[in-house]
């Protein structure tokens, strides 16, 4: 089991190094497309009197913070992995007997791994296997996007302060550690030094930028076609392969005075969707019944991004009254969990009806078919029914 489990966060950490990777890539490639915007914004901020920018420097700061988050990210996947990893699978195959349960089995599992794609790859893997059936991933599905949600709520306490202590003391558990256990809880406490040090380094890059009235005016347009600022969110969350990534580094540059709320709703919503990719690349060469499940978790959030982006304004009146004193970046934080929470409410009560039309849509093959009836044909066909009715 805990080998399988390392197989899915080996993935997964291999797919934040692609996803980086490709990252420096397209930047590499657009700088030269850059360069003459960049000069005519240095002509527009001689003109206008603003302060030249050193685009360059920024990048590269930025760059370097983005790197240190990502490799945070991905030490406390494989700290975590060993602290917690094999008792989430075993709490995600005991505690599914139903949808409401399930759901609090994702949400669970998703705040204490950090990461909705870990846990949803980690589900498809155990539907593969035959572990958990596709009707009781569904619950779990679900769970993963409020658990993701709560995370942001810890970026949100900004305590970005704080972040070399966690390093050190990672560090100190890591190397001085006598037990597997010590040295693997060094590397979350290390991880999440990590993450929060390079968002404090993306922030303190992005400094330029801030009053600056070309960028505050794209930001702004982000929020006004929120279409365009979701669409802008789900690409650079495919790039990094991360929501969370995505949404802390909203959040940040939010709390920072960068962003409004509306911008930050629309990137948000956007992040929702862009981290389906990595759960579609799971499913591939997995039987249907995973294949449904990467499905699902597609369907789920690219609908409900679609109608977040409807009611954008709403959630973000919702979102200012939920965070009473709290900044922009509380504001964004407050929005994504109500969003999310509403989201799974709302369709928790439809599940068998789309389980069953998920089923027709992607029936089995006939191997597959053939595997499930051998077994026991009537006690597997009356626990398939359970799980649609529960």
């Amino acid at each position: 089991m805990r080998a399988n489990y390392r197989k899915v966060c080996s993935w997964s950490a291999i797919a934040l190094s692609a996803g980086l990777i490709f990252a420096l890539v397209a930047i590499g490639w657009m700088v030269p497309a850059l360069a003459q915007t960049v000069d005519s914004l240095q002509a527009q901020q001689n003109l206008a009197g603003v302060k030249s920018i050193d685009y360059l420097r920024v990048s590269m700061s930025a760059l370097a913070g983005l790197t240190l988050f990502i490799y945070g990210v991905t030490r406390l996947a494989q700290g975590l992995e060993y602290v917690a990893g094999e008792r989430m699978r075993n709490w995600v195959s005991r505690f599914t007997s139903n949808r409401f349960v399930g759901v609090l089995t994702g949400t669970v599992a998703t705040t204490a791994l950090e990461s909705s794609s870990v846990t949803i790859i980690m589900v498809i893997a155990m539907v593969s296997a035959g572990v958990l059936s596709f009707v009781q991933s569904l619950g779990v599905v679900l769970g993963s996007n409020i658990g993701t949600a709560l995370g942001a709520q810890i970026i949100a306490l900004e305590i970005n302060l704080y972040a070399p202590l966690l390093m050190v003391a990672g560090i100190l558990f890591h190397f001085l550690g006598k037990q597997e256990f010590q040295k693997h809880l060094g590397l979350v406490l290390l991880g999440f030094g990590l993450l929060f040090f390079g968002l404090d380094v993306i922030e303190d890059a992005m400094v330029p930028f801030r009053g600056h009235p070309v960028f505050l005016s794209w930001m702004q347009k982000l929020g006004d076609q929120a279409m365009l600022g979701a669409l802008v969110g789900a690409v650079f969350t495919v790039l990094i392969q991360s929501s969370s990534a995505t949404v802390a580094i909203v959040i940040t540059l939010a709390s920072a005075g960068m962003m409004p709320l509306s911008t930050g709703i629309a990137l948000m919503l956007g992040a929702e969707v862009g981290t389906c990719a990595d759960t579609l690349v799971a499913t591939i060469g997995r039987g249907r019944p995973a294949l449904r499940t990467g499905v699902f978790h597609l369907l789920f959030n690219l609908v409900g991004a679609t109608i977040g982006i409807a009611v954008a304004p709403q959630l973000a009146k919702l979102a200012i009254l939920a965070s009473g004193t709290g900044g922009v970046g509380r504001q964004i934080a407050n929005a994504q969990l109500l969003f999310n929470v509403v989201s799974v409410v709302v369709v928790v009560g439809f599940l068998p009806m789309i389980a069953r039309g998920l089923e027709i849509l992607l029936p089995d093959t006939t191997t597959e078919q053939v595997q499930q009836i051998a077994p026991a044909s009537a006690e597997g066909a009356a626990n398939h029914e359970k799980a649609l009715q529960t």
